[in-house]
């Protein structure tokens, strides 16, 4: 039942995303690559950007536009409680037993190993962004063409993006988020 398979998919995301929402991103990557029937590797890219514009936890957002993706608003409900389940109950239990370990070595090296694997996790979805939407890599690997590498366009979004938010910092993140939506329609609608 697909709806099992999104709760199950996302719980096994949630308990081992640590980091934050963007430490999921590997583990979309790779589910996308298991189960391509659901996303495809640049559907995660529109997720990201979905996500990353909207109200809440970035985790919590792309389980729900990825389960309404497959399956619609159930799947949307299930790939939703299935990435929350593991932190809530996890939570709970830690809530209950940390007051009385806080101080216990053990319990402090385990949180000094995870703070290192957050890290990477998020290092590795900031890595596999940046080869979704600055390289060509496909294009690259037919061609062998360095020239055929970079994606110019979007560079020069990131760029000139990155240069207009130097200058003018008191701009709210809305209005960059809205000025990057805007052309990026431009230039697909333009392309296509």
């Amino acid at each position: 039942m697909i709806y099992l398979s999104l709760f199950y998919e996302f719980a096994k995301i949630g308990l081992f995303a640590m980091g934050g929402g963007l430490a999921t991103l590997p583990f979309l990557y790779n589910l996308s690559e298991r189960i391509p029937a659901w996303f495809s590797s640049e559907q995660v890219t529109d997720m990201i950007a979905i996500s990353e514009s909207t109200p809440g936890p970035i985790a919590i957002n792309m389980a729900t536009y990825a389960g309404f993706t497959v399956a619609g608003i159930p799947g949307a409900l299930f790939a939703t409680l299935g990435v929350t389940a593991p932190s809530i109950l996890i939570a709970t239990l830690i809530a209950r037993i940390l007051t009385q370990f806080k101080e216990n070595r053990l319990v402090t090296a385990a949180f000094d190993g995870i703070r290192p694997a957050a890290m990477g996790l998020i290092a590795a979805a900031g890595w596999a962004v940046f080869q979704v939407t600055l390289l060509q890599l496909p294009l690259y690997t037919q061609t062998g063409r360095l020239a055929d590498l970079v994606y110019i366009p979007a560079l020069l979004l990131a760029a000139a993006l990155f240069t207009l938010s130097v200058v003018f910092k008191k701009l709210h993140p809305a209005v960059w988020l809205a000025l990057a939506a805007l052309v990026g329609i431009v230039f697909r609608m333009g392309g296509a």
